[in-house]
């Protein structure tokens, strides 16, 4: 088969060679250079809109671009035929010539005919061909703009890697392709037929075939997809999902065979390499290097007849084994990014069409504990990267507003509830050390103010801070958050000034700590004083629930800021609490209590209504409580309790 290396731009992922045009067309090598990077309806830098109206315009479009096609269809091969008669009347004439010697008025007129006739051609001809550039042109625009909604379309799958609400119009996207593959096939097919009428200045045909072709191959390639992403942090030797699709349909009857699909890792460096070379290596046979060893790696594409849809699905894979690269200055494994190459090869005819494209990027990991700076590198990629970069370049800095944007939608689609304007100010706070001003546009924060650098008098960075707190709102606090019963992002200092500003004894508010990873603490209102728990962390919170604990501090009364009484406020939030009775086991029954010495009678003591003189003390070093109280009735023995760290109580009793 004749090969011909053929590359496109950055946005177009992959290659095609041989000699004809993959949907009809002359034996033409395709030069570079076709794709146009304008992306003016793109979406950049964390925005999260679609063009649909875009989209919706083209498919109004197309029809009327069809007629056109249609009509230049019946011109074209109404000037075949009549450069046909013109062609049979100059060879008669070419023949009758010689035989009309002595009659030079006749030749003369005869030639003068058919000189008119030529001009009357070539003036039809040169028609044909402004309109056919003029559809050409429009048809640019068309796929420009489809060929945009799909990199949007690919941009907003990253932002919905942050939680982002994703509007998936693929379907929408792949019927334009489709359509647009039928058209440009027709308008390839019309500049053919123009160019085999061998009149002068056939080149301005010439030409209007290359540019045709490319654009055809820029739309083959550019439709080949991830369509289900792998998890962007990928623990090794751990089962992952994955599914490309190509938007072609049953276009170019690749469909039929089901071709096979390929899936290997690479490095940053890697995909940088294979981005800049645009093409797949020249043997179909030859496999990229890679940076891993990725099992059940091979899918086929299939095509559904019903949905229209041709994709291949890798349900299985697994990530064995990990090469990485050698790290500089302060980068660890988590901050180091990889990404899934998806790659086939297909033959459509003797045309070699070989398309690849790359996931969105993975950090790979081999314990949990790396989960939070991983999804740091990966929350920044994802809010911060262009449409269309080299793999995977990012700002080093971004304004406050695009970060704020980013942390709202992360914290919002993990807890079911966004940030307030109040909670962003105070997470500006935290990271610039002063209020904002002007909506934070002129406050810059660097990746390595962001999960690098500890904050002041802290040893954790902002994003240990603020995973923590979204990691634990979403496993203990959900439903409390989504109440809005929590106003978790208030300081400490300005906690204490709201509570005294109430003037009201057993007022309180829960915060989220600042001292303590994935804290939560209780202030209130005590004698004219305000009062700090010590922070729960997800430790506590497994023993006993937030509205719970709080149900157990009778000093606990009206919530802040809407004054509720507290059990108006976290009466649905209580769990179900046992009777004090004997299990049908023999077991005595229990619960848990929260006790607060340092408000109990003003004692360092809880105070207990039933009374030992056997009962025992047994200090645990910390500044809040866990009692047990237990009647043993079978013995008579007397009650004992535990004082010690976790601020509860265990009642044990029986009838």
């Amino acid at each position: 088969m004749p090969q011909f290396a053929y590359g496109v731009a950055a946005a177009v992922n992959g290659s095609a060679v041989g000699t004809p045009g993959i949907i009809g067309g002359a034996s033409m090598p395709v030069p570079t250079g076709m794709h146009s990077n304008n992306m003016a309806a793109a979406t950049l830098n964390g925005s999260n809109s679609y063009a649909g109206d875009n989209l919706f315009a083209v498919q109004s479009t197309i029809p009327k671009l069809s007629m056109a096609i249609n009509t230049i269809y019946s011109e074209v091969q109404q000037f075949g035929r009549s450069y046909e008669t013109f062609h049979n009347c100059f060879n008669n004439y070419s023949q009758r010539k010689a035989a009309m010697v002595g009659h030079d008025s006749e030749l003369h007129l005869q030639d003068i005919q058919l000189q008119d006739q030529c001009r009357i051609l070539a003036g039809q001809r040169s028609s044909i061909l402004q309109e056919l550039k003029r559809i050409t042109f429009d048809y640019d625009a068309i796929q420009e703009t489809v060929i945009n909604e799909l990199k949007n379309w690919q941009r907003n799958q990253a932002l919905a890697g942050n939680g982002a609400p994703f509007r998936d119009n693929l379907d929408d996207i792949q019927r334009c392709i489709v359509l647009l593959l039928e058209l440009v096939g027709k308008i390839l097919e019309n500049v053919n037929a123009m160019q085999r009428i061998p009149l002068e200045h056939n080149d301005e045909c010439g030409e209007l075939i290359v540019h045709v072709r490319q654009a055809q191959q820029v739309l083959v390639l550019s439709s080949f997809i991830v369509e289900k992403q792998p998890p962007q942090v990928m623990k090794t030797n751990t089962r992952f999902a994955a599914g490309v699709r190509w938007l072609i349909g049953p276009q170019l009857g690749i469909s039929v065979n089901g071709p096979q699909v390929e899936c290997i890792i690479l490095s940053e460096a890697q995909a940088q390499r294979h981005s800049a070379q645009r093409t797949m290596p020249d043997s179909s046979n030859s496999t990229p290097a890679s940076s891993g060893e990725i099992v059940n790696n091979i899918g086929n594409l299939e095509y559904n007849n019903q949905t229209g849809v041709f994709s291949a699905s890798f349900r299985t894979m697994q990530l064995k084994k990990i090469k990485r690269a050698e790290k500089k200055g302060t980068e660890s494994v988590m901050d180091e990014k990889f990404a899934l190459l998806f790659y086939t090869s297909v033959v459509v005819n003797d045309y070699r069409i070989r398309v690849w494209t790359l996931s969105l990027p993975v950090v790979v990991i081999v314990h949990g504990n790396q989960e939070p700076q991983s999804w740091a590198t990966i929350t920044w990629d994802n809010a911060f990267s262009d449409i269309v970069r080299e793999p995977f370049h990012v700002p080093d800095k971004v304004v406050w507003s695009q970060l704020a944007m980013a942390l709202n939608i992360k914290f919002e689609s993990s807890t079911g509830r966004g940030l307030t304007e109040e909670n962003l100010n105070f997470l500006h706070e935290k990271l610039f050390r002063r209020s904002l001003v002007n909506n934070g546009d002129e406050d810059y924060i660097t990746w390595a103010q962001f999960c690098k650098e500890p904050l002041p008098d802290r040893s954790f960075t902002f994003w240990d801070w603020f995973f923590a707190i979204m990691k634990l709102t979403k496993d203990h606090l959900l439903n409390l958050w989504k109440a809005g019963l929590i106003v978790g992002f208030i300081n400490k200092h300005r906690a204490e000034q709201e509570l005294m500003h109430t003037q009201e004894a057993g007022t309180f508010l829960l915060r989220f700590s600042d001292s303590e990873l994935g804290g939560i603490t209780v202030g209130f209102l005590k004698d004219n004083s305000v009062l700090m728990l010590s922070p729960w962390t997800a430790r506590d919170l497994n023993i006993r629930g937030l509205a719970d604990r709080i149900h157990d501090v009778d000093m606990l009364r009206w919530l802040y800021p809407s004054r509720r009484n507290r059990d108006e406020a976290f009466n649905e939030f209580y769990t179900q609490r046992m009777e004090e009775s004997t299990r049908h086991d023999g077991y005595v029954t229990n619960t848990i209590r929260v006790n607060v010495p340092a408000i109990e009678n003003n004692t360092g003591t809880p105070q207990h209504v039933m009374q030992s003189p056997h009962s025992h003390d047994i200090q645990m070093g910390n500044e809040n409580s866990i009692d047990f109280l237990q009647n043993l009735p079978l013995d008579g023995s007397a009650p004992w309790d535990i004082s010690g760290a976790d601020d509860l109580e265990f009642f044990n009793s029986h009838n």
